[in-house]
C-alpha cells in the first residue's frame, strides 16, 4: 500500500508555555487526490492541524511528513510555495491587480514573464472570471469574485496539495454553493489533494469524500460522510452529522406546511 501524500504522526501543539493544548497525539494521513474536511466546534484544533501541514505552525511534538519526507526538510517559505493555500478573509494584495495577485506564486518561483502571463489566463478561464478582470484592482470585485482570485492564485504555481481554512464562509449562500461547486471541479480536474476546514456540516458532506471530527485537539471521529451521517457511538459526532438531516427535515416540513400556518 502506497504512503500517504501527507502524514501527521502524532502531532502536539500547545500555547501559552504549554499551559493551553491545541493538539494532543494527532495521526493522519491524507492520500494522493483525496478531499478530506475537517470539521468540529470553534476550538476543536481543526485550523492548527491544517497550519502544521505547511508550517504556518510548528508542532512541539510529532512530525509532518510530504511526498514521504519530512516538512523540515526545506525552509517553510519553499515548502508553501509548494502548497496552496486558501482562506476566508482570501488575503488579497489591495495594491495590486487581479493579474499581480495571481502571478505572485509563479514570480517568487522564477517563472518567465510569458509563462506567468499564459498561467494568468489558464487560471482565470479555470475559475469561471472573465480575462478583462485581470487589470482590476481587488476593491473592484464581489466578494465572490475575490475569493476566486484568491483561488487561482493559490492554484498559480501548480500545487498538487490544497489547505482551504473556511476558504467559503464569507459569501452569501448561493455564491458560496456556486463556489464549491466550482472547486470541487477543480479538484478533480487537476488531480489535487486537499483538505479544508469547514465549520458547515452540510458542505463538508456535499463536497469531501471524506471528514474528520475534531474536538478539543483531538480526531474523534474518521469517515466517509455517508458513514458517519449513518450513526456513531460518541455522542458529538452524532449530534453534529445529524444536523444536515436535521436542517433537511425542518425545510421540507416548511414546504408542506400550507401558507399562513
Amino acid at each position: 500500500m502506497a504512503a500517504p501524500l501527507i502524514a501527521l504522526d502524532n502531532i502536539g501543539k500547545s500555547f501559552d508555555g504549554g499551559r493551553a493544548f491545541a493538539l494532543r497525539g494527532i495521526n493522519l494521513g491524507f492520500e494522493a487526490g483525496s478531499f478530506t474536511a475537517l470539521v468540529g466546534q470553534s476550538g476543536s484544533g481543526k485550523t492548527t492541524t491544517l497550519k502544521t501541514i505547511n508550517r504556518l505552525v510548528e508542532p512541539d511534538e510529532g512530525q509532518v511528513r510530504i511526498d514521504g519526507h519530512s516538512a523540515l526538510a526545506e525552509p517553510g517559505p519553499r515548502l508553501r510555495r509548494r502548497i496552496g493555500y486558501v482562506f476566508q478573509s482570501i488575503g488579497l494584495f489591495p495594491h495590486l491587480t487581479v493579474a499581480e495577485n495571481i502571478a505572485a506564486g509563479p514570480r517568487l518561483a522564477g517563472w518567465s514573464r510569458e509563462r506567468i502571463a499564459t498561467r494568468i489566463d489558464e487560471l482565470l478561464d479555470l475559475v469561471a472570471l472573465p480575462r478583462a478582470l485581470s487589470s482590476r484592482a481587488p476593491a473592484e470585485l464581489s466578494g465572490g469574485q475575490q475569493q476566486r482570485v484568491g483561488l487561482a492564485r493559490a492554484l498559480a504555481a501548480e500545487p498538487k496539495i490544497m489547505l482551504m481554512d473556511e476558504p467559503f464562509g464569507a459569501l452569501d449562500p448561493i455564491t458560496r454553493i456556486d463556489l464549491g461547486d466550482t472547486y470541487r471541479a477543480l479538484h478533480g480536474k487537476l488531480g489535487l489533494t486537499t483538505v479544508m476546514v469547514t465549520h458547515d456540516v452540510q458542505e463538508a458532506v456535499l463536497l469531501a469524500d471524506r471528514i474528520v471530527v475534531m474536538k478539543s485537539g483531538r480526531v474523534i471521529a474518521d469517515g466517509a460522510p455517508r458513514a458517519l451521517m449513518a450513526g456513531h457511538p460518541d455522542p458529538d459526532v452524532s449530534a453534529l452529522m445529524a444536523t444536515p438531516r436535521i436542517q433537511a427535515e425542518r425545510v421540507a416540513a416548511l414546504t408542506r406546511s400550507a401558507p399562513g400556518e
